[in-house]
């Protein structure tokens, strides 16, 4: 499990440029599914057994990251955020260009005046990428630079959103040999700037529910948000709702009720920002029951992105019960 995660986040995979992750993730499931195939769009989608009751699980495969929109002189090009990237967590940071460049964030400072109020007030408006003198093209994209790390049980690296996701689907198809019923995994597009893979990929499946894999804020560091009880350590989140949507409460009654019975250990989540590919799936077709278990996580959207090794394991264990509980 260990070798797949490190594998899947430490891949350059923003929204849109996901080709990478995805042929990764073929390799990895396709000797374990029944078939798998790619859509118009470029979601992967497979899928395992054949009894009743089918349902769908999705994680989406990008990440935030950068593009290039503009050269200011040879080797300094301004950039323009994909996905949830905050200026600040931007600035000084190394990137990882598609093409292999690599740059580093840099903000306009003429004056001494001028670094207190960029830095003050900071956008993407004063920021630029320095290249070391590097010809990139405009519309490149990138990457945070950064790497997986393992300390005992907490794992740290950039992309955990939402490639932690999608190894938990890929453990899922390699654990699971004998499914009680038909089950879909799926790894969806461009979840970052709008949940748009997930907006098409259910329509041609017959899934009579949907859970989406994701990660979801750690309240357990100094002052976090008070009004969030989830926690690294505590288990899988099951959520109750979020910004886009509520879970359906057939399937979280489901989900506790599993995880009671096998002795998994949960938590529940309500989370006061955010969404998940599930918001996308509820609205599919005639509307599909969807909820979302997620990873408890910190530093959400950031090169060092934390989550706990026994929560991934468990939400392995609670999402096969949960599948094999027709």
């Amino acid at each position: 499990m260990i070798e797949t995660i490190k594998t899947l986040t430490e891949i350059s995979g923003p929204s849109g440029r996901e080709t990478k992750v995805r042929n990764t993730l073929i390799e990895m499931i396709k000797d374990h599914v029944d078939g798998y195939e790619v859509d118009k769009v470029g979601n992967l989608i497979a899928w395992k057994g054949d009894g009743g009751n089918p349902v769908v699980l999705v994680a989406h495969m990008d990440e935030i990251g950068i593009v290039v929109t503009n050269e200011i002189k040879e080797g300094f090009y301004r950039i323009e955020p994909v996905g949830g990237v905050s200026p600040y967590t931007a600035l000084n940071r190394r990137y990882v260009l598609q093409d292999g460049t690599v740059g580093v964030v840099g903000v306009e400072r003429e004056t001494a005046q001028d670094v207190k109020k960029n830095l003050t007030n900071l956008s993407f408006d004063t920021l630029y990428l320095d290249t070391f003198g590097k010809k990139v093209d405009v519309g490149t994209f990138g990457v945070f630079d950064s790497h997986f790390y393992q300390n005992g049980d907490f794992l740290v690296s950039k992309a955990m959103d939402d490639r932690i996701g999608c190894a938990i689907l890929v453990e899922i198809v390699r654990g699971l040999k004998n499914p009680k019923r038909r089950f879909y995994i799926a790894f969806s597009i461009q979840e970052e700037v709008g949940l748009v893979g997930s907006s098409v990929l259910a329509y041609p499946l017959d899934a009579q529910e949907a859970i989406a894999i994701d990660v979801t804020d750690s309240a357990d560091s100094p002052k976090s948000f008070k009004r969030h009880p989830m926690v690294i350590g505590k288990g899988p989140a099951i959520k109750i709702k979020d910004r886009y949507s509520i879970s359906d409460k057939r399937i979280v009654d489901k989900l506790v009720k599993v995880a009671k019975d096998r002795g998994i250990p949960y938590q529940l989540e309500v989370l006061t920002f955010g969404g998940t590919d599930a918001a996308a799936l509820m609205r599919t077709r005639e509307g599909i029951p969807s909820a979302t278990v997620s990873v408890p996580t910190r530093y959400i959207h950031t090169p060092n992105e934390v989550v706990g090794k026994s929560d991934v394991e468990n939400t392995i264990k609670l999402l096969i019960e949960y599948i094999q509980a027709v």
